[in-house]
């Protein structure tokens, strides 16, 4: 027969409840227990029943992660480290993907009669609005909500300071002697806060350095892509007075408007000047290399699972803000090597 839980507990010499925890990644269990349950279970090649556990504790042991796109990498790397981040503390996570769409967003937001296969809901939006929020809370499933989003309070939010990181990229540019400096990627007729606050931090540091915001310089992006960064880079080189550098609010757009300047006959960074937000793994590769602003996305994981993991133990906490820290990184599109 399998080993059980008592045989597990009877083994150890301790409790089957501290087994429990320990087999459910609670954190507050000493390091000699842990040490003698983590013992006991291999000799026994003792196997969690996690039909039994949902039963004996209501809870199943895994978190749901949702995200725009999964094949937008900055999405793949950041779902990457909530899987690594979840695993330290014995969860697993199931990913899913809106696509942009309201109505997927609102399915997976208020759980559609799957809201008991998940302990927590780790919600990374587009256009999700505010009423669907309370719509949400009709669940009562723990949220932790992620990304650059004017939210209300009433929920935990881990992201990363938009207005800033933007505001730095075109410092930066701008430290390198530019003064006709693009933007591409923003989007005036949306909601959601990203190309917003972005748009805002661009506008700052030229403000800052005395420039002129000029307006055919600043392009649109309906998807944060390379093809629509090479067809506003594109569009960018054929103006009269083309610009020296261009701030992308996406490293993907950023590696569409690098192909634009070769495509034209130009050079990076000695022509024009190029710089992202993300720091994808591309970005280290690409030729030349991507300087970018770096978002910590294990911070952003970690935090995010940690808020979850406490709002499950107590949903009475209060909702936090977190901020998420970010660096300039300087590669071979804007500082040539």
């Amino acid at each position: 027969m399998p080993a059980t839980l008592r045989d597990v507990a009877e083994r150890a010499q301790v409790s089957m409840r501290t087994v429990s925890n320990v087999v459910s990644g609670y954190t507050h269990v000493s390091e000699r227990m842990r040490t003698k349950v983590l013992a006991a279970i291999e000799e026994l090649d003792y196997r969690p029943n996690p039909v039994a556990r949902t039963l004996r504790t209501g809870r199943t042991g895994m978190l749901a992660l949702v995200v725009p796109e999964i094949d937008v990498p900055y999405f793949s790397e950041l779902a990457r480290d909530v899987i690594d981040a979840a695993a330290e503390v014995g969860y697993r996570v199931m990913i899913d993907q809106t696509g942009h769409d309201h109505e997927r967003e609102r399915q997976l937001l208020t759980g559609e009669g799957r809201t008991m296969l998940f302990d927590g809901l780790l919600f990374s939006p587009l256009v999700t609005k505010s009423e669907l929020l309370d719509m949400h809370g009709t669940t009562r499933m723990p949220l932790i909500l992620l990304g650059e989003h004017d939210f209300d309070g009433r929920y935990d939010h881990v992201a990363i300071d938009n207005v800033a990181a933007a505001r730095d990229a075109v410092g930066h540019l701008i430290d390198t002697g530019r003064t006709r400096i693009a933007a591409i990627g923003s989007q005036p007729l949306e909601e959601y806060a990203t190309p917003l606050q972005r748009s805002a931090g661009y506008e700052a540091a030229l403000a800052d350095a005395g420039l002129d915001l000029r307006s055919e310089y600043v392009i649109t992006a309906a998807h944060y892509s390379r093809a629509d960064g090479y067809a506003a880079g594109t569009a960018l080189l054929a103006l009269d007075a083309r610009p020296d550098a261009i701030f992308c609010f996406s490293d993907l757009l950023a590696f569409g408007a690098m192909r634009a300047v070769f495509d034209a006959g130009l050079r990076v960074p000695e022509d024009v000047a190029v710089i992202g937000i993300d720091d994808v793994d591309e970005g280290r590769y690409s030729r030349p290399s991507l300087s970018t602003i770096s978002l910590d996305t294990q911070f952003i994981a970690r935090e995010s699972v940690r808020r979850i993991i406490d709002r499950i133990e107590d949903p009475a906490l209060p909702a936090t803000e977190i901020v998420a820290p970010h660096t300039l990184v300087v590669r071979e599109s804007t500082a040539a090597e």
